[in-house]
């Protein structure tokens, strides 16, 4: 029997709690041809790399969970409202160098559209708050350098 939707959607979830932290078993609920895409960050995890943003958040917050605000399940769609929770205590690599953990609260805003076939992950699309997550670790944007190099090349 194949599982439904819901069931391997909650199972995906409870792997990437930081209570269980099953990266293998996360991975196993995709199919062969599966994809994870972090929309909001523009990258798509497949094959040997779906478990890259499990492993991510676990070191980021090893004591990561998700609460469900809305949890829809249309046949083989479900789409989730929810937010992330954790502690900052591990390191946060950024292109400027490593950002030290300060123990901040994590309550991550998302949105999550889970595509199920014949009971396995075929596609997960993943709409994290990452402005807010940034905000929440003490990343803040700096407009004044975004308005110098917009005036140097307009001129």
């Amino acid at each position: 029997m194949t599982p439904d939707a819901e069931s391997v959607v909650r199972a995906a979830y409870n792997a990437a709690e930081g209570s269980v932290l099953d990266v293998q078993g996360f991975m196993d609920l995709f199919a062969e041809d599966g994809v994870f895409n972090n929309v909001v960050a523009g990258e798509s995890y497949r094959g040997e790399h779906l478990g890259d943003l499990v492993v991510f958040m676990s070191r980021l917050a090893p004591d990561v969970h998700r609460e469900f605000h809305r949890f829809h399940v249309m046949g083989d769609i479900a789409a989730v409202e929810l937010t992330i929770h954790g502690t900052f205590t591990g390191p946060f690599e950024t292109p400027a160098g490593v950002i030290q953990p300060t123990g901040a609260k994590l309550d991550i805003p998302t949105a999550d559209f889970w595509y199920i076939k014949d009971g396995k992950i075929k596609e997960f699309n993943c709409y994290v708050g990452v402005s807010v997550m940034l905000a929440q670790l003490g990343v803040q944007p700096d407009f004044a350098a975004a308005v110098t190099a917009s005036t140097a090349t307009a001129g």
